[in-house]
Parts: structure tokens; C-alpha cells; sequence
């Protein structure tokens, strides 16, 4: 069930009147029961596997909570009575007791995962290098992907590793828990959020809120704007240019990797909108997941602003626990003393980078465009470190940095930087990427911008000053969002104001947007994750 089609906004219409109407202490149970409706329209095998998940993370956190339950008891009762190495003995095997249950659970939940979603790239891998000495192939297997499992196993997952770290105590009703691994509106593409954040509003009881509904009713037609007016419009640019790369190149890459980082932007910015406006007009606070990333100054703060639930986890689940472990601890020693200190200190944090970037790559897809570009991603933030003291000397010397051109040019460069780097994620094959990027250097061949052939790839002069109007519509919004909420200042102006802007977003949803005459609203890019 798309976000953008009418059964969804049916669905949403009936859930918001039966959840203020009932009685408050059944409202999570109303909610949990709406979130398997909801999946269940992707396919009734998809319910079983977020099932499966459910239950086997459950089981497994219970335990190990009930550990740490037991482990509190017994040393209570028998303080005193224990000599210090009996305790830490007792404890150590509290602790693998608890590690065990962690890693059966993670490599069950992550193996599905896995084998769902890598197992044809794997196959297909094997073949490339069988061919090279048979003719026999391996057949590809049709398996199915279901809806969200990347975000709902790495949400489970990140739950069940705060509770192996003692952060909190495992949820004991599994009606509860249930509800924060398939809390729909996250289902299609994140946030991937945190147990003891979301749980916070998630199970409360939530009284009619005037407030809340209006500004999660501004926040989700502001999303369906983003997705509706811009996304699905420059789409059909997108996929014109991409989809034949001999006929569009040089100036036309470069206007494809522009179109696309708008698209892609406005696509899953508008998504995680409509999330966060459902849930707040169910009275439920779900984490930012953008703070204007195209304002970034360096990679490393772009990835601070993109995509920040992800960002986060790969930081706390991954790159942490790599970066501690006893394999990373080995090779520190070893390389300080082949390497010296100074080098020698680097290279398990670099490593611990290229690991997490390598994962963030594979995550996004099964194919070795999105491993490339992870890659490329943590190489450049390892290199830019790398060139810390060299920009220090430069700001020093020069004392340029506190200028707005420069701050401008800091933006610009990010942006192309970015941009750059996702023309893997446009052509989906490297090799072609590659070349394309180099022929936006070879075959520049500008002049063709107006030949007339602008009007080739599926967009009408129309279209454009319609784009033009919906990008300069949200570097404005974001402008003023770096002051503080839009929809808090909207509150504040008179009656009139408040009820022109659901006016005109609903107004230009309809007249511009995929429901409009020409167009299809087409599915999230997120949600193929």
C-alpha cells in the first residue's frame, strides 16, 4: 500500500477517527493491529517474517534481561560470601551465557536478511568467475524480499544490543514490542529508531490534541508536496538520461546527477515527513532523520545531517564494536610497533571506517555500484582527516573560513562532491558510472542545452518552471528552518495564514502532483531497502 495512493489515505482517515474514538488504554493495541493490516498488503509472507523476527528477538533480549535480573539477585543475596575472583568467575559466565543468546539471535535475524537479499548477488558473482573456466551456471533463485526488512531487522537488532549492554531492561510484553518493530508508517523507508526514544509516546495514552493533529496534517502534506510535485516529475528526466548512456552524455550527466540528488532528496525527505506526520498525529514523537544536509560544509557533517538514524546506527552498532573488538586490538599493537605511534594508531580506526562504510554500501543494495560507492565514501572522509592539519594552516594563513563565499563555496563543493559520488546509484554499474563521470570532462558539449534536446527527456517547459518553483520553495523552507520550526512560526500568524497553507499544498498536490493529469505516483525510493 503506497503512501501517495488513495487506499492509504483511506486507511489513515479510519485509523485517526477509531484511535481517538476508543478508550485510551487500547489505543497501542489498535495501533498494533493496524500495522499488520498495513503489511499485510504487501503479502502475507512478509507478515510471517517480521513475525519471526518479532519472536525471536523477544526471546532472546527476555533472556538475557532475565540475566542481569538474576545475576543483581544472586550477588545480593551472597554479598559477602563471595571471594572477588568467585564473583568475577560468576559474572563472566552470566556474561557469555548472554553473548551467546546475542549472537544466535543476530546471525539468525541478519542471516535472513542476508540470504534474502545477497544470495543472487553471490550467485551471480560465482558465475562471473566460473565463466571463466566452464559453461555451467548456477540458476538464480526467486526468493522474496518483504517490505522494510533492512529497517524493521536493524531496528530489532539495535534493541537487542542495547539490552545485551545493559542500556535498558527488555520489553516484557511482546504486544509492545511487537508494535515497535512494525510501527508502520517506518516500515517503507525508516527512521530506524531507538526502543527507549520511540517507546517514550509510542505506548502512551494520548488525549485529542488540536496542535499535534494540525502540524502532523502540515508535516504530511508537505511530504506528499515533496514527493507528488518534485520527486515523481524529474523521475521521468532521471531515468531518460540514465537509461541510455550512449545518447546522454557530458553536459547531460551532469544535469542527471543534478536532477537526481533533487529527486532523491525531495523522495525520501518527503517519505520520512509523512512518517513523522502520522505518527504525530497519533500523538507519537519519531526522531528526525534530515537536518538540511545540502547545507553541509564537508562530507563527514553531511553524513551527520543525511540519513541520521542509519548514519548513527552503523556509528554505535558497527564501527564501535569493531573498533574495540580483540581481532581490532591485535592489529593496533601491531601496527604501532611496525608502524610507529603516530601512523600506527590510524590504522584500526581506519579500518574500523572502511568496515562501516563497506556495510553502509551493501545495505543500500546487493550490488558492487553500492559497495563502490560506500567505499568511495569512507575513503574520502579518511582522507579529508588525513588533511585536517593542512586546512588548519590554511584558515590560519589565509583566514578565509569565517566568510560567507567561502562558507558558499564549502556547500558547493559537498553537493557536487555527493552528487558525484551517486552517479553509481544512477547508472547501477560501475563501469558505466565511471565512464559517464568522465565524460562530463570529455564531451562536455553544453551548446545541446539549447538545441532544444531539454525538452527530449520527458519534461515539457511546464514541468520546468514547476520545478523550479518546488526547489526554490525548499531552499526557502529550509532557510527558515535554521531558525527554528516553520510550522511553530505558521502557529503564530493569524487564522487565515494557518489555513492558506493546508490550501495551497493540497491545491498544488492536486493540480501538480502525481494525481494530477499525465502522471503516476511512483514507489518510494527507500522502500526496495
Amino acid at each position: 500500500m503506497l503512501f501517495t495512493s488513495y487506499n492509504f489515505i483511506a486507511f489513515l482517515l479510519i485509523l485517526f477517527i477509531v484511535y481517538y474514538s476508543i478508550p485510551k488504554k487500547y489505543q497501542w493495541v489498535l495501533l498494533l493491529a493496524a500495522n499488520f493490516v498495513f503489511y499485510s498488503f504487501s503479502g502475507w509472507d512478509n507478515v510471517v517474517f517480521i513475525t519471526v523476527t518479532i519472536i525471536s528477538t523477544y526471546i532472546s533480549s527476555t533472556k538475557i534481561s532475565n540475566l542481569y535480573s538474576g545475576q543483581a539477585s544472586f550477588l545480593k543475596e551472597n554479598k559477602g560470601m563471595l571471594s572477588r575472583e568467585e564473583r568475577k568467575a560468576y559474572k563472566d559466565s552470566i556474561k557469555r551465557k548472554q553473548k551467546l543468546l546475542l549472537i544466535i539471535c543476530l546471525l539468525f535475524n541478519l542471516g535472513i536478511l542476508a540470504v534474502l537479499k545477497y544470495t543472487n548477488f553471490v550467485i551471480y558473482n560465482i558465475n562471473n568467475v566460473m565463466g571463466m573456466f566452464t559453461n555451467v551456471e548456477l540458476p538464480f533463485l526467486n526468493l522474496l524480499l518483504p517490505m522494510g526488512i533492512s529497517f524493521y531487522t536493524f531496528q530489532s537488532m539495535g534493541y537487542i544490543m542495547d539490552v545485551y549492554r545493559g542500556k535498558y531492561p527488555a520489553e516484557k510484553n511482546i504486544g509492545k514490542f511487537a508494535l515497535f518493530v512494525s510501527f508502520f508508517p517506518q516500515l517503507i523507508q525508516g527512521p530506524i529508531s531507538r526502543f527507549d526514544d520511540l517507546s517514550k509516546t509510542l505506548f502512551k495514552e494520548h488525549d485529542l490534541d488540536f496542535k499535534n493533529i494540525s502540524f502532523g496534517i502540515q508535516r504530511i502534506l508537505w511530504g506528499f508536496f515533496k514527493k507528488l510535485v518534485i520527486a515523481d516529475r524529474i523521475l521521468t528526466a532521471v531515468n531518460t538520461i540514465t537509461g541510455d548512456p550512449d545518447n546522454y552524455q557530458g553536459i547531460f550527466v551532469f544535469i542527471g546527477m543534478i536532477f537526481y540528488a533533487i529527486q532523491l532528496y525531495a523522495d525520501f525527505t518527503g517519505g520520512i515527513d509523512i512518517t513523522i506526520g502520522i505518527a504525530q498525529v497519533l500523538g507519537i514523537k519519531v526522531q528526525e532523520n534530515f537536518i538540511r544536509p545540502y547545507f553541509s560544509k564537508s562530507i563527514k557533517e553531511y553524513w551527520r545531517r543525511w540519513h541520521i538514524s542509519m548514519g548513527t546506527w552503523f556509528r554505535d552498532y558497527v564501527f564501535y564494536s569493531v573498533s574495540v573488538s580483540q581481532f581490532m586490538m591485535n592489529i593496533s599493537k601491531k601496527s604501532r610497533r611496525k608502524l610507529g605511534e603516530k601512523i600506527g594508531k590510524r590504522v584500526p580506526v581506519y579500518l574500523s571506517t572502511i568496515t562501516v562504510w563497506f556495510a553502509t554500501g551493501i545495505w543500500h543494495g546487493s550490488s558492487w555500484n553500492f559497495i563502490v560507492w560506500g567505499l568511495l565514501n569512507g575513503l574520502i572522509i579518511i582522507v579529508s582527516q588525513e588533511c585536517e592539519p593542512f586546512y588548519a594552516w590554511f584558515h590560519k594563513k589565509f583566514n578565509i573560513g569565517h566568510t560567507f563565499l567561502f562558507r558558499l563555496f564549502q556547500v558547493a563543493r559537498t553537493f557536487l562532491l555527493m552528487c558525484s559520488l551517486r552517479i553509481l546509484d544512477c547508472y547501477r554499474n560501475v563501469g558505466i558510472s565511471f565512464r559517464m563521470f568522465c565524460s562530463m570532462f570529455t564531451n562536455w558539449n553544453f551548446s545541446q542545452v539549447f538545441s532544444g534536446k531539454m525538452l527530449e527527456i520527458g519534461l515539457k517547459k511546464s514541468d520546468y518552471y514547476v520545478l523550479l518553483a518546488g526547489v526554490i520553495i525548499l531552499i526557502w523552507v529550509s532557510l527558515i528552518q535554521r531558525k527554528g520550526s516553520v510550522r511553530e512560526k505558521l502557529s503564530l500568524k493569524s487564522e487565515f495564514v494557518h489555513y492558506a497553507v493546508y490550501i495551497i499544498l493540497i491545491v498544488a498536490i492536486i493540480t501538480f502532483g502525481a494525481y494530477g493529469i499525465g502522471y503516476d505516483s511512483n514507489q518510494f525510493i527507500y522502500n526496495q531497502f
